[in-house]
């Protein structure tokens, strides 16, 4: 029996492309305003603080703090039914952005929010998760 697909998010859109393209190099970007330096995250293409329109897109070093996370016992997908238990958290980068995405590395039982943890990366085919693990 083949092994079931993981699903991916949908992508590129306008907006996020930067982001995915980024991703494939193992690199987590984000978009900051130039007008009153704002971090916007998730990516969209105008400041959430000011209004601009005038991004850049800066690397983040990958190290941040499990802010609230739970830990999956059970699910219907076959490809998340084979990984089960598995931690889903929101973890705060230090640059001032907070992602959801999976811990990885541990014992699902040992996260603790306001553990630090660090970037690594599942790849997907073409596609690379960032995802964390404890730092």
């Amino acid at each position: 029996m083949a092994e079931a697909e993981r699903p991916l998010p949908r992508f590129p859109e306008p907006d996020t492309e930067p982001f995915w393209r980024a991703t494939r190099e193992h690199r987590l970007v984000y978009p900051v305003c130039r007008s009153c330096g704002g971090v916007v995250f998730y990516p969209r293409r105008h400041c959430t603080h000011c209004g601009g329109d005038d991004l850049e897109w800066r690397t983040s070093a990958g190290l941040g703090t499990v802010y609230t996370f739970t830990v999956i016992r059970q699910h219907g997908h076959p490809w998340f039914k084979s990984r089960l238990p598995y931690v889903v958290a929101f973890v705060d980068l230090d640059e001032g952005f907070r992602l959801m995405t999976h811990v990885v590395g541990t014992d699902p039982e040992a996260v603790r929010v306001g553990q630090r943890v660090r970037l690594t990366w599942e790849d997907v085919g073409e596609v690379a998760l960032p995802v964390f693990e404890p730092a």
